[in-house]
């Protein structure tokens, strides 16, 4: 009975893993997520805004309002399904947190938070913060880590029936 629940430890600690690992995928496709790209500038600055809620072939209208900017629209964009749009940070907003906001023609709205700094704070570079970074996850890394701790599982099961096969004879 041992050898059994020892054997199946193993997967079962490595399907945690790759579940874990693709959290953040799964986190970046939330249909009621604006992103806004970047999520940090500065007044006078250009934002991209995308999500998932308008569907495939959606569009929608965006609300920048609360930064003082006017309202813009989102089309269907290039990238998986997502309808995108443009807007520009007023030179005039104060540094601070603003929700942007975005109403889909199929009535899903989708919210995102831009940070705006004050000038002469831009960061060079990817910024290494230790809770993420200024950079969405790359999915190639995602994949990798899963295919290692696959790889892993099969290898311990593997190591694991080996050794309890052994012990048997």
């Amino acid at each position: 009975m041992r050898t059994t629940a020892r054997l199946l430890a193993g997967p079962a600690l490595a399907a945690a893993c790759v579940g874990a690992a693709a959290a953040p995928a799964a986190r970046a496709a939330d249909p009621g997520m604006l992103t806004l790209s970047p999520s940090s500038t500065t007044a006078g600055a250009s934002v991209t805004a995308s999500t998932t809620a308008c569907g495939k072939r959606g569009h929608g209208t965006g609300d920048a309002e609360s930064l003082g900017a006017d309202g813009f629209d989102l089309a269907p964009g290039a990238g998986e399904g997502a309808a995108v749009g443009r807007f520009t940070v007023p030179e005039d907003t104060e540094p601070g947190t603003y929700t942007v906001s975005v109403l889909c023609d199929n009535g899903k709205k989708a919210f995102g938070d831009l940070v705006v700094r004050a000038h002469g704070h831009e960061p060079s570079g990817h910024v290494k913060t230790g809770v993420g970074g200024s950079v969405g996850p790359d999915i190639t890394q995602i994949a990798a880590g899963a295919a290692v701790l696959a790889a892993a599982a099969v290898g311990g099961t593997w190591l694991l029936r080996r050794r309890a096969s052994g012990a048997q004879g």
